[in-house]
């Protein structure tokens, strides 16, 4: 699996909205509203690099009030909660 993590600078009166259509995209996992420079952070998790150009360049970039994107793949992860579902049984 390849994470990559979305910055999204969004017109601000439509952040909700925006928000909410990037949150549908297809290997979107989650949506942040942040503080500071960026209004998004768009969490990216498929299965090859070339989906990456998919989600972000041809949908998230063509959301309707998304003005700005910047994409940063992840290559390693060391988070507790991502390491417990890799080994998880699914016994929840």
């Amino acid at each position: 699996m390849i994470t990559a993590i979305v910055f999204v600078k969004a017109d601000v009166s439509r952040i909700p909205e925006v928000a909410e259509t990037i949150a549908t995209i297809d290997g979107v996992s989650e949506v942040y509203s942040v503080t500071g420079q960026i209004d998004l952070i768009a969490l990216v998790r498929v299965r090859a690099h070339e989906d990456i150009a998919t989600v972000v360049a041809d949908r998230i970039n063509k959301v309707s009030g998304v003005t700005d994107t910047e994409t940063h793949i992840a290559f390693r992860a060391y988070s507790r909660h991502d390491l417990e579902s890799a080994f998880s049984l699914g016994l929840d």
